[in-house]
């Protein structure tokens, strides 16, 4: 009979299928087997009686800013944070480093160091910025992830929004490498005059600011990137996406047969504007919180299955470019921090509006690995695939405090939200990386993943 490296026993595994009472066996990082009752022999046992077992999340939208910005965050406390939370993966996205991943050496100085820094496996975005064009192959065929733009300013002058020439032979090239383009999608034309229209009538508030960024800034730069993608032929995705308008013109391509697919965040499910209006810096982001009304639409489409994906957008910076005590709301970064926090709010919600775990599973895990070419190895508890698993008690609840967030910096819209729900585990490949509100792993364990058809670097 074969020893076993791991098994975790008693434990009710959320499967493609639905919720089963199983063992699972973990040998090499791989997970052996999947049954009740099974007798081997193992190093070690987890008892996960009355316990959930979750496949570990896939976070396809992270912002972790190191190299030159890693006092903002960086891999070590990023992945300590993804790990807390039940995310095994993260894909990092490519525009607050120094430089920005827009180059191939870039690309694997990014790599270099969260080989060395990261608790959880990690893949990277390329950037498609103006002038770079020549750069995409490079980076495709080194392994990036997929190429993320911005239609709206950046605020980041190491990684500019593209123009709308830059953008169509950015779509052209992407689509030639069979590469996926992920989109920051408002219209800078719009909000842009909108915030200097705001600022010449001295106007600062936490109103003015949902006023600069409306609903029919994300729904013309939605429309626009699907017309370019029409005549490029390129796969897009759509990044935290807020409203049902925007929603409606990406179901109709999506009708069409287009090659889309589209991602919310858990900080426009959870809470909405009157929380920009509460707590002020804390709770900006752009696209910004909506009005309840809409939160509410963003919810029924949810449960209407009409995202593919959850991210976190885990936006942080240090604590002077959120102080709540500024004055004008427009100079204050416009992230969310909070990555910890997508697997337990998906399942909150789950809980409230009576869906199915295997749903919740496919949002975090199972469809951003079949999306971004890693259902070989992520994305679902299955024989031969990697160990990654995010165990969940409902037992306990989760009272969010800055003791308790790993982030390297504790200003987050989710301090002092109870989740009904808590982490108790967290499996990498078969290591135990986090266990009851501690890191458990001495050393990272982490490494770069490559799409299938690439080899993984460690």
């Amino acid at each position: 009979m074969e020893h076993l490296d791991v098994i975790i026993i008693n434990g009710k595994a959320v499967l493609p299928a639905g919720v089963v009472e199983t063992d699972i066996g973990i040998k090499d990082g791989k997970i052996a087997v999947i049954k009740k009752g099974i007798q081997n022999e193992a190093d070690f046992i987890w008892d996960a009686e009355g316990q959930y077992i979750f496949p570990g999340m896939i976070d396809v939208h992270v912002h972790f800013s190191e190299p030159g910005r890693e006092h903002w965050e960086g891999f070590h406390t990023g992945s300590m944070m993804m790990a807390a939370g039940g995310c095994t993966t993260y894909f990092d996205m490519p525009l607050n480093g120094i430089p920005s991943t827009v180059n191939q050496a870039a690309l694997y100085e990014k790599a270099r160091l969260g080989n060395g820094k990261s608790f959880v496996d990690f893949s990277l975005w390329g950037g498609l910025v103006p002038g770079n064009e020549k750069d995409l192959e490079a980076l495709a065929e080194s392994g990036v992830i997929g190429f993320k733009a911005f239609l709206s300013t950046t605020g980041n002058k190491e990684f500019e929004a593209v123009d709308d020439i830059s953008l169509l032979n950015g779509m052209k090239m992407i689509a030639k490498l069979n590469k996926v383009l992920a989109l920051h999608s408002e219209s800078a034309a719009i909000t842009n005059w909108l915030k200097e229209e705001k600022e010449k009538e001295g106007k600062c508030s936490a109103d003015d600011y949902l006023e600069t960024r409306p609903i029919i800034a994300e729904v013309e730069a939605v429309e626009r990137a699907i017309y370019y993608a029409e005549i490029t032929g390129c796969p897009l995705h759509f990044v935290h996406i807020s409203s049902a308008k925007a929603i409606e013109k990406i179901e109709q391509a999506k009708q069409k047969g287009m090659n889309i697919t589209v991602e919310t965040c858990p900080h426009y499910l959870l809470f909405n504007h009157e929380h920009l209006r509460e707590l002020g810096t804390i709770a900006k982001c752009a696209p910004p919180l909506r009005e309840q009304e809409e939160q509410r639409k963003l919810i029924s489409l949810l449960i209407d299955n009409k995202f593919d994906m959850i991210s976190s957008d885990h936006s942080p910076c240090p604590y002077d470019l959120k102080d709540p005590n500024v004055y004008n709301l427009f100079q204050a970064w416009g992230g969310i921090s909070g990555g910890q926090f997508s697997l337990l709010s998906m399942i909150e919600l789950a809980l409230q509006y009576n869906i199915p775990f295997e749903t919740v599973a496919k949002w975090t895990a199972s469809a951003p690995a079949e999306r971004f070419g890693l259902s070989d190895r992520k994305g679902k508890i299955a024989e031969g695939v990697d160990a990654d698993l995010a165990i969940i008690t409902l037992e306990e609840s989760h009272f969010v405090t800055e003791e308790n967030y790993y982030a390297k910096h504790k200003q987050s819209l989710y301090i002092g939200h109870t989740f009904p729900c808590k982490v108790v585990g967290t499996f990498v490949r078969g290591n135990v990386v986090f266990k009851d509100g501690r890191l458990a792993a001495q050393t990272p364990v982490g490494g770069w993943l490559k799409p299938e058809g690439c080899t993984v670097v460690k």
